[in-house]
């Protein structure tokens, strides 16, 4: 049995419509928009960056220039994902689009560390090789400060969108922007230093314009790695640190679950998909693992909110599972019913009897082949049991067509009085009689003790029954219904 899904939902899970709800339009607008305006902004900061870097022979500007321009690249290919990754599931891709987030974010990865190459060939050249004048100018000075201003916007825009959407594309946008603000601020540094150099007459502060550079691309390679770890992590299906455990730790603790067997996390985007092999009672029905394993999927989506959650559930046996639960999970193997189990112990062996529910419409041959081989498989699962009698009853297939009731004020009497005789008895009424199928039914309601045990109970109801069908043979079905004291006075 495989259950779960959003809200515990099957398996069986619909295809979305095409058409996207209200809220998943708005933040696909969002989204867009601030990807594309990030795009204009670096259109316009590295054609500034180009023009100023070549003008002035600034290594550090052409580095940002050089910067930037990967910048731009990323920004069409963040743009490009956010437009992609939140689609709806569809035929070919049932788990969404969100992958293209963490695709974007490794190409981001890539460019970045082509910047990297080349801003540290060239520092090296002009740091050893050869001279190259820088004519540091009002006009660099401010370009760059417009830069910075700029970097700040839109990673300041792109951060808390990719906060409220929780988009790894975005995020990673919003992290390469906020570091172009230090390594612009460095370049403004070194064009300082070699001003200032030129002014006073020190040469070797010449230099700073190519260390301002390395510096650049050390700030680069920090965002790179950053990036590379957590792009990798997302392509790789990598589970958040210490979520997994959190998971089987409180799922664990759930009411009727024995154990966690698997959990499995993975996350496409912004949205992750947990599935989980939980181990269940065998001896639990259809209808109570349905509700454990809506338990089951609430506890995940508390820890990862919005998370797409699959449970399967796995019968297992419990180390405290008595012998009555033990027959009990063999017969629900073979989807039949048993009840009335009891269990003897004579001469140091185990005697059982049962009584099992077959299809009205079986034949006997068929009925008793069936009833052999589940007999069989129950002394091979409980080897201490030596002999099992099974009593065969028909388990009603049809809706009998009754008469109107029938009146009898003797035999009522009649049998209220046997009733009296039952200490345990307080008081017996809504006596019922009809007759279905030239057959005469009885029903009533017995008032007893609220403390009476349960197995009394059951004992009464059968003496009573043995007693009502001796005083007048021709019921043919008697019906007991217990009541406590308390219910009746109510």
């Amino acid at each position: 049995m495989q259950l779960g899904g959003e809200a515990g939902s099957g398996d069986n899970r619909c295809m979305p419509s095409l058409e996207a709800p209200p809220l998943e339009s708005s933040m696909r607008t969002e989204k867009r928009s601030v990807a594309g305006n990030s795009v204009l902004a670096a259109v316009a900061i590295t054609a500034l960056k180009v023009i100023v870097g070549f003008a002035t022979g600034s290594l550090g500007i052409l580095s940002e220039a050089a910067h930037s321009g990967l910048d731009l690249v990323a920004a069409l290919v963040t743009y490009f994902s956010v437009s992609v990754s939140d689609k709806p599931a569809d035929a070919d891709h049932q788990y969404g689009h969100g992958k293209v987030e963490n695709f974007s974010a490794f190409i981001e990865t890539g460019l970045l560390l082509l910047t990297c190459v080349w801003i540290i060939y060239e520092a090296i050249e002009r740091l050893f090789f050869k001279r190259v004048e820088i004519e540091p100018s009002i006009f660099a000075f401010v370009v760059m400060l417009l830069s910075i201003g700029i970097d700040f916007w839109r990673s300041r825009a792109l951060g808390r969108i990719a906060v409220k959407y929780d988009s790894q594309a975005l995020e990673a946008d919003a992290l390469h922007f906020s570091t172009d603000i230090w390594s612009s601020s460095v370049v403004i540094l070194g064009l300082s230093l070699v001003a200032w150099g030129r002014h006073s007459g020190v040469a070797w502060l010449g230099m700073a314009d190519p260390i301002a550079a390395l510096c650049v691309a050390a700030v680069v390679i920090w965002v790179s790695w950053r990036l590379a770890r957590r792009t990798i992590d997302g392509l790789m299906d990598a589970a958040p640190a210490g979520v997994r455990a959190g998971i089987i730790a409180e799922v664990s603790k759930l009411e009727g679950v024995v154990e966690v067997d698997r959990a499995r996390i993975r996350r496409a985007g912004n949205r992750y998909f947990a599935d989980l092999n939980v181990a269940l009672p065998r001896a639990v029905t259809f209808q109570r693992s349905e509700q454990i394993v809506r338990a089951v999927t609430s506890t995940v989506q508390r820890l990862l909110p919005n998370a797409d959650v699959t449970v399967h559930s796995l019968a297992r046996p419990q180390i405290d599972e008595s012998i009555f639960d033990q027959v009990r999970a063999v017969a629900t193997r073979h989807n039949v019913n048993v009840h009335d189990v009891s269990v003897q112990h004579m001469n140091g062996r185990l005697h059982v009897e049962q009584h099992l529910e077959l299809n009205e419409s079986l034949l006997l041959i068929e009925a008793h082949d069936r009833v052999t081989q589940l007999e069989a498989e129950i002394r091979a699962e409980v080897p201490k049991i030596s002999s099992i009698l099974t009593h065969i009853e028909s388990e009603p297939a049809t809706i009998e067509p009754g008469d109107e009731q029938v009146e009898d004020a003797v035999l009522e009497k009649r049998l209220k009085s046997i009733a009296e005789e039952f200490p345990e008895i307080i008081d017996m009424h809504d006596v019922h009689f009809r007759r279905v199928r030239d057959r005469l039914y009885l029903s009533c309601h017995c008032t007893m003790p609220d403390g009476l045990q349960l197995s009394r109970v059951h004992d009464v109801q059968t003496e009573l029954e043995i007693r009502f069908k001796q005083t007048a043979p021709q019921l043919f079905r008697v019906l007991i219904h217990p009541e406590p004291v308390t219910d009746n006075r109510r």
